[in-house]
């Protein structure tokens, strides 16, 4: 039985530790489908706002939230992140520090 993308994607999302992040394209790489950073990014917005997915681990390659600096979303994602104990420089996260290896 194969287990499809989406399944994946959301397992390695779901694997990464309190504390650290993930690059959308680590998550699509370790999900075996490298080059595919655009999907996940599709997949954390398609996902119900119930979900237990800890989606807020997930940034962008340059240690950044990809909301729009002031929305909602980005306050609680940052939110999230700072309860974990990550730290913010210049609105990013230092990815040689927190990112899950």
């Amino acid at each position: 039985m194969e287990i499809d993308k989406e399944t994946l994607i959301y397992t390695v999302i779901g694997s990464i530790p309190k504390g650290q992040v993930a690059s959308y394209g680590q998550v699509a790489a370790i999900a075996g489908y490298p080059q595919n950073a655009r999907l996940v990014g599709r997949l954390l917005k398609l996902m119900p706002n119930d979900s237990t997915i800890p989606w807020h681990r997930v940034v962008n390659s340059q240690g950044k939230i990809s909301f729009p600096i002031g929305s909602n979303k980005y306050q609680e994602q940052r939110q999230k992140l700072l309860l974990e104990g990550i730290a913010f420089k210049n609105e990013r996260v230092n990815m040689r520090v927190y990112q899950w290896q």
